[in-house]
């Protein structure tokens, strides 16, 4: 009897730091139905993509503002008969024994009186008219859960100042500043109560129905999450660490969107490693904590007054142009931006548009109207993520600087999130990947580099 105690406290003891098995939560933005052309993604298109797929989230539903219920945001195409696009994808889901469907609320999609985010949250009313109507769509339509992708204030962007701004902004923060929201702690309350309401009113449903949080990008979760409260409601916390600059919040600065680790000079808190850290240190156990890498690149124009080197922080004019199939000023989806980059094949047909670089150590300088030779740092470029540019000439053709994601910074992203033991990797969002193989032949090549590296 001692020894099969023995032997039984030497396996917990063998096996109680060995890490679950990773994640992978795959974003299917309902958007993509509507798009034309190779933009277009129908739930088929999906399919490819399942097995590496631990959560299928649908996005988005959102609230309606006078009675605060969760509905869809496209009833035609969420529900109606002709599409009925929840039961489509909850039924690809479930074509996988282990796979399982979320329905996801907010996610920036929700543009309709977006107060009523917060204003939700400050009445028991309406949080219990929101989780009775979550939990209906949820039983009605087949999900496994709910994601909370709370569409919380975010904090202001960095602004570029003239010398006398620069001295007036110094004056104003002397005598203090309106803060983005008032009421702070009552919301930060009321969503703890909400995720808890929701918790309770799932497992009634079915004990295993899952329950996580979406933070989206240059949301403070100091202010807004109360980690220890919440932390034991859901099954795990999605990051959204992308977006911290975007040429809608930064239009005069090209920067980095999605650094792992601080760029130099730069804001410490805008950075995957800095949210993961608070999350961390605030009680959250790593296993539930799951890493966002985005599937879009963001766009600036450059004009005259851009550093000739295309090295970020940079002089921009605005949004970069709309892409062929996205449409979307300052956005490009990863196809697009492959689209545009040297091809290094020499390929026939394809004309060089655009120069990749991974870090700062590399360079795009003139001299005497030449190209130097390029140079690559390999243990910076883990850290900050990967750009191109291209700069202005006379050829008609104006100046552009992208930053993006692509399969090798989604690897390293991945290979942060192993090191980190943390409890895996989300891809925001499916469609925006390569779904369809234009670049190399490959369907998905960031989810499936992010999927390979855990």
């Amino acid at each position: 009897m001692k020894a099969a105690f023995l032997l039984a406290g030497l396996f917990a003891l063998v096996h109680a730091d060995t890490p679950a098995s990773s994640k992978v939560v795959c974003y299917y933005d309902s958007k993509s139905y509507v798009r034309e052309s190779n933009a277009r993604m129908l739930p088929l298109d999906l399919d490819p993509a399942l097995s590496y797929c631990s959560y299928l989230v649908y996005g988005y539903a959102g609230i309606q503002p006078d009675t605060y219920k969760m509905v869809p945001l496209n009833e035609n195409l969420d529900i109606g008969k002709s599409h009925d696009n929840y039961r489509a994808i909850v039924n690809s889901a479930h074509k996988l024994p282990n796979l399982k469907a979320l329905l996801s609320v907010g996610g920036d999609a929700d543009k309709e009186d977006e107060l009523k985010y917060n204003t939700l949250l400050e009445s028991p009313q309406s949080r219990t008219a929101f989780v009775n109507s979550g939990v209906l769509l949820v039983q009605q339509y087949g999900f496994d859960g709910l994601d909370l992708a709370w569409q919380f204030p975010r904090i202001k962007p960095k602004k570029i100042r003239s010398t006398w701004g620069s001295l007036w902004h110094g004056v104003k923060k002397t005598f203090g500043t309106t803060p983005v929201d008032d009421k702070e702690s009552e919301h930060r309350e009321g969503f703890t109560a909400l995720v808890r309401e929701l918790r309770s009113a799932l497992n009634a449903v079915r004990p295993n129905m899952q329950l996580s949080v979406t933070i989206l990008p240059n949301v403070n979760s100091s202010v807004y999450i109360d980690v220890p409260s919440i932390i034991n409601h859901v099954d795990y916390i999605n990051i959204e660490s992308f977006d911290y600059y975007t040429p809608e919040r930064n239009p005069k600065e090209a920067d980095y969107a999605s650094p792992t680790y601080t760029p130099q000079g730069r804001n410490n808190l805008l950075n995957t490693d800095a949210v993961v850290s608070y999350f961390l240190q605030s009680g959250a156990p790593s296993g539930k904590i799951i890493v966002g890498i985005s599937t879009i690149g963001r766009t600036w124009k450059l004009d005259s007054d851009s550093e000739i080197s295309g090295v970020p922080p940079l002089h921009a004019d605005g949004p970069g142009e709309a892409g062929p199939y996205t449409k979307i000023e300052g956005l490009l989806s990863y196809p697009e931006v492959c689209a545009k980059l040297i091809n290094p094949n020499h390929q026939k047909g394809m004309r060089p548009h655009l120069r990749k670089f991974t870090d700062p150590s590399e360079r795009f300088e003139k001299k005497e109207n030449k190209e130097r030779p390029f140079t690559k740092d390999a243990d910076l470029s883990n850290s900050f993520g990967t750009y191109a540019f291209r700069l202005p000439d006379d050829s008609g053709e104006g100046g552009l600087w992208v930053t993006y994601e692509d399969p090798d910074t989604a690897g390293k992203k991945a290979n942060y999130v192993k090191t980190k033991k943390l409890g895996g990797v989300s891809i925001v969002d499916l469609s925006m990947d390569d779904f369809r193989g234009l670049c190399n032949g490959e369907k998905y090549p960031i989810l499936r580099a992010a999927k390979y590296r855990l």
